[in-house]
C-alpha cells in the first residue's frame, strides 16, 4: 500500500497521481484493487466520500483521531470533511473501493429515504461487517458500476452509474437496518436531535431556511441546535439546509421545464436574483449556466 505526499484526499488529487483509471472526471473513481490506492504520508482531510469493502487481510487507520480496525467482509465508509491518518495494512490486504466527490454523492442520495438514519449510522459505525450474501451483492454492484463507467460511448453512462450506486446504497442500508435491529445501543440525545432535525429539513427546506425556526420546532435554542448538529455531523444546520436547497435547485434545473423564476418561487426565494446569487455561491455558476452544462 503506497503512501504519497498529497495535500488532500480527493478524486481529483488521486486521479492526478495514478493516471488512467475507471473514473468519471473528478466526480467518481473506482479501485478494483484497493492495495493500489495511494494514501497521504501525514494527516489529511477527506475531500470526497470513500465506500470500500475489504476482501482480504486486515487494516488499521484513524478518522478524526479515532482508530478503526478492518477485516475481510467489512464495509468502510469515510465521510467528506473528516481527517484520516495512521494507516497500517497487512501484506495481503485487498478490497474494492468507490470514491465520490461530495456533489456527485449528494446527487446520488437525493432520492434515498431515511437519509438521516443512514448518515448517522455511517458516522457512528464507519466500519461494519456484512454477511456473505451482502458481500457478494456489493461485489456484483461494483462490477456492474465499473463496466458502465468504462463504457465511455454509452450516452446515458453517468445517469446509469448514479442509479446503480443508489441501488447499491439501498442494499447497504438494508444491512445497516439489520445491524440496527440487532444492536442494543441506545441513541444519544444529540443523535436523536440530529435525526429529528434532518427529518424536519427534508420536509420543510423549500419554505423554511431559518435555524431558529427549526430550533422552535424542536423546543431548543438555535445555539444548542447548532452545537448539537455540528458535534454529530461536523456540518452546521445552515450547511445542511443549504445542501438540500441546492440539491433541489439542481434537480429542477436539469429535470424540469420550470423557469428559473418559477424555481425561485418554488424554493421561497424573494426573487430570481436572490436564487442566482445563492446558487452561484454554492455551485460556482449561475442557474442558467448550470442548466446548459
Amino acid at each position: 500500500m503506497a503512501t504519497i505526499n498529497m495535500e488532500e484526499l480527493s478524486v481529483a488529487s488521486i486521479r492526478k497521481l495514478i493516471g488512467t483509471a475507471s473514473s468519471i472526471g473528478d466526480n467518481l473513481l473506482l479501485f478494483d484493487d484497493l492495495s493500489k490506492m495511494p494514501w497521504p504520508e501525514s494527516p489529511r482531510r477527506m475531500r470526497c466520500i470513500l465506500l470500500a469493502l475489504c476482501l482480504k487481510g486486515k487494516a488499521q487507520y484513524s478518522v478524526d483521531t479515532e482508530e478503526h480496525m478492518v477485516k475481510a467482509g467489512d464495509v468502510i465508509i469515510i465521510n467528506e470533511g473528516t481527517v484520516v491518518d495512521n494507516y497500517m495494512f497487512s501484506h495481503d490486504f485487498n478490497g474494492i473501493a468507490i470514491l465520490m466527490a461530495y456533489d456527485f454523492f449528494s446527487d446520488v442520495i437525493k432520492g434515498i429515504h431515511e437519509l438521516s438514519s443512514l448518515f448517522l449510522f455511517s458516522r457512528l459505525h464507519p466500519v461494519f461487517s456484512l454477511t456473505k450474501e451482502e458481500q457478494f451483492a456489493i461485489q456484483a454492484y461494483f462490477r456492474a458500476i465499473k463496466f458502465r463507467v468504462d463504457d465511455t460511448e454509452h450516452h446515458f453512462r453517468v445517469d446509469v452509474v448514479r442509479s446503480l450506486i443508489m441501488t447499491m446504497i439501498y442494499d447497504i442500508s438494508n444491512a445497516i437496518y439489520r445491524l440496527q435491529q440487532m444492536s442494543d445501543r441506545r441513541q444519544t440525545r444529540a443523535e436523536a436531535i440530529f435525526a429529528q432535525f434532518i427529518k424536519l429539513v427534508e420536509e420543510n427546506f423549500r419554505k423554511e431556511r431559518r435555524v431558529g425556526w427549526y430550533g422552535e420546532q424542536l423546543c431548543i435554542t438555535p445555539k444548542y441546535l447548532s452545537e448539537t448538529v455540528k458535534a454529530v455531523s461536523r456540518r452546521t444546520p445552515n450547511e445542511w439546509i443549504d445542501n438540500y436547497v441546492i440539491l433541489e435547485a439542481r434537480v429542477l434545473l436539469k429535470n424540469s421545464t420550470m423557469s428559473i423564476k418559477q424555481i425561485s418561487q418554488h424554493l421561497n426565494f424573494p426573487n430570481q436574483s436572490f436564487l442566482g446569487k445563492f446558487f452561484k455561491e454554492h455551485v460556482g455558476m449561475s442557474p442558467s449556466e448550470y442548466r446548459k452544462s
